[in-house]
């Protein structure tokens, strides 16, 4: 493995990790998600994420799917809080084409109008499947009581947000925040980096503009209970606020979620499922950014077991305050080791560098191992010794 990071000219920063595997994966993403949206345009990242593969100046959107797939590549993207990102992954040989069907539908989309009525149609459907799905409805309503509007409010916007946008008002968005000095490239696979900045430089387009300033994020902590007749379990979540200050809380975090719910060695699993039965799903989750952290637990169980669940998943995060040094150490190795193993994939690398690079610098990939074991059983402690919750529960 090496590693190569340049900033052209034009501002686009370029990252590669070579591996000597006959796949490569090429992600572009510009620095700009949901976190940025005001509550009048929430969902717009998202929106155009969508439109972006509705054609471009030169190819319609059967050519942006044949050009990859023929090669045997697949072609997505996704939008997040704080990046909104594309990739190619296909055999390591067709870099070029992978670079500019990317560079083309991230620069160049063309936002048909009658696209933007259909695809507003499909995302509506995208938010009702979300609705009525109870995990995902509920991990997005715990942010909602973790976080005021509009950070708060779910990635995809709502169904009036999404059908109120126009042409003109994505299209616009989308040239102002899509600018190389906003955007990160970065390629994993067996390729030599002299031409994929060859090809960056080719492919990337004059476009002025800068970063965008990330708005305040608004903190609360709420509780609320919703009713459904048709359900037959009751799927709950408890959210914490977790100290994102520096990038050493990052990693106190990613250890106290996954001793207390991460796997079926963890706390949670063996309380709430093993001893006692209450639930067939329960874990811990972690949504970390530059400006902002949380934490999620999540179970389904019984409507009338719902309080005993949070009393347990309350004691066990207050228990972590009592874990050993060789608590500790055990979790150290398990972390490193996900990490290995999560990072055979050159999408699943890809991805974490980007987020690396957009938090401040994606060497710091490289340094988990380092800043793991830097984290102490105070630090452990600290964070066991936060009172204050979020919950939701969605319940029949």
């Amino acid at each position: 493995m090496k590693f190569n990071k340049k900033v052209l000219e034009n501002g686009l920063t370029v990252l590669h990790e070579r591996r000597d595997v006959p796949v490569t994966t090429v992600m572009l993403a510009t620095k700009y998600g949901a976190a940025y949206e005001s509550k009048e345009e929430k969902g717009i990242s998202h929106f155009i994420e969508h439109l972006c593969f509705k054609g471009t100046e030169k190819r319609t959107v059967k050519d942006i799917a044949n050009e990859v797939e023929k090669v045997g590549g697949i072609l997505n993207a996704f939008t997040g809080d704080e990046i909104t990102a594309y990739y190619v992954k296909l055999p390591s040989e067709h870099l070029r084409t992978a670079m500019d069907v990317i560079f083309d539908i991230f620069f160049n989309a063309s936002f048909p109008e009658v696209e933007v009525e259909k695809e507003a149609n499909v995302i509506c459907e995208e938010i009702k499947m979300c609705h009525d799905n109870p995990l995902i409805h509920v991990r997005k309503k715990i942010k909602n009581n973790l976080y005021e509007a509009p950070f708060g409010n779910f990635i995809a916007g709502s169904k009036e947000t999404v059908r109120s946008m126009t042409r003109g008002q994505l299209f616009e968005k989308h040239r102002e925040v899509y600018v190389p000095k906003n955007s990160v490239l970065c390629v994993v696979g067996n390729n030599d980096f002299e031409e994929i900045v060859a090809l960056a430089e080719g492919f990337c387009v004059e476009r002025k503009g800068g970063e965008i300033k990330l708005p305040e994020i608004q903190f609360q902590s709420l509780k609320s209970v919703e009713k459904r007749g048709d359900l037959h379990q009751a799927s709950l979540a408890l959210g914490f606020h977790f100290p994102y200050i520096n990038q050493k809380g990052r990693y106190v975090a990613e250890i106290f979620s996954t001793v207390l719910g991460f796997g079926m060695s963890s706390k949670l699993f063996s309380e709430v499922r093993e001893k006692r039965g209450l639930a067939y799903s329960v874990r811990s989750e972690l949504d970390l950014g530059k400006n902002y952290g949380y934490m999620v637990i999540w179970a389904g169980t019984e409507a009338d077991k719902v309080g005993e669940v949070v009393k347990i998943s309350l004691g066990e995060f207050k228990k972590m305050g009592e874990i050993s040094e060789e608590e500790l150490k055990e979790a150290k190795i398990q972390i490193i080791g996900n990490r290995h193993v999560e990072s055979e994939g050159s999408s699943e690398t890809a991805v974490n560098l980007i987020l690396e690079e957009a938090s401040g610098d994606a060497e710091d990939y490289y340094n988990y191992e380092k800043n793991i074991n830097e984290v102490t059983l105070n630090n452990i402690k600290e964070l066991a010794k936060i009172s204050e919750y979020a919950s939701f529960s969605l319940e029949p």
